[in-house]
């Protein structure tokens, strides 16, 4: 992909990225060119897993969080790494305790409830000049 820069620890940052179907289609690229391998191939339920966590947080950020700002991928051993910023200051109310499923719709989704059950690994850095960034861990793991 054109114009991807490369981060500190493999951290490939996406800056053409701006909607939740770009966010998506670069993150499959990252795990076919990177993580897949000849010796291992990610299973097609965890990249649909990572590729909905994806899409909450950008859709989140579009929506809610005053545009995307950044979009970042980075692999890890055990997944994948993503990281999405925003200039908004405000952390999800659910950040910090485990998220139920709401049972009716009342103003809130099932975004954020599902990026707590399907990453590992979730924080949020608030940044002195405005704005959050949220980074999560997806785990991977190799099929068959």
């Amino acid at each position: 992909m054109s114009g991807v820069g490369r981060m500190p620890g493999g951290t490939r940052v996406a800056p053409q990225v701006t909607t939740a179907a770009q966010a998506r289609a670069y993150t499959r690229s990252v795990v076919r060119e990177q993580w897949d391998s000849g010796a291992r191939t990610a299973r097609e339920e965890d990249v649909i897993d990572l590729l909905l966590v994806v899409s909450e947080l950008v859709t989140n950020a579009i929506r809610h969080g005053g545009g995307l700002g950044a979009f970042e991928v980075a692999l890890a051993p055990d997944g994948v790494r993503v990281a999405v910023r925003d200039s908004s200051d405000a952390v999800p109310d659910v950040a910090r305790r485990a998220a139920a499923l709401p049972v009716g719709h009342h103003a809130h989704g099932y975004g954020w409830p599902l990026v707590v059950r399907l990453t590992r690994e979730i924080v949020i850095d608030r940044h002195r000049e405005g704005g959050k960034t949220i980074r999560v861990l997806v785990p991977l793991h190799a099929s068959g």
